[in-house]
């Protein structure tokens, strides 16, 4: 419990650096925080984040990059 509300500080005090868009395995593109790992929505026509994901664990990166959010 304490640790959800501290992970919940640093995510609103983070400076948030984005990596490049990702497409996850569903075809749904997301970018994340390489600071705090916070990962959201992606919209390609506008080319600008939209909502923040519920859960950044639950996005599945794509095979090709290499890459894992960490927690």
């Amino acid at each position: 419990m304490a640790g959800q509300f501290l992970k919940r500080i640093v995510e609103k005090l983070c400076p948030h650096q984005f990596s490049w868009p990702h497409s996850g395995a569903h075809g749904q593109d997301y970018q994340v925080c390489l600071l705090c790992g916070v990962a959201y929505n992606y919209d390609w026509t506008t080319m600008q984040r939209t909502s923040r994901l519920a859960r950044p664990g639950d996005v599945e990166l794509s095979k090709s990059s290499g890459k894992h959010l960490q927690h």
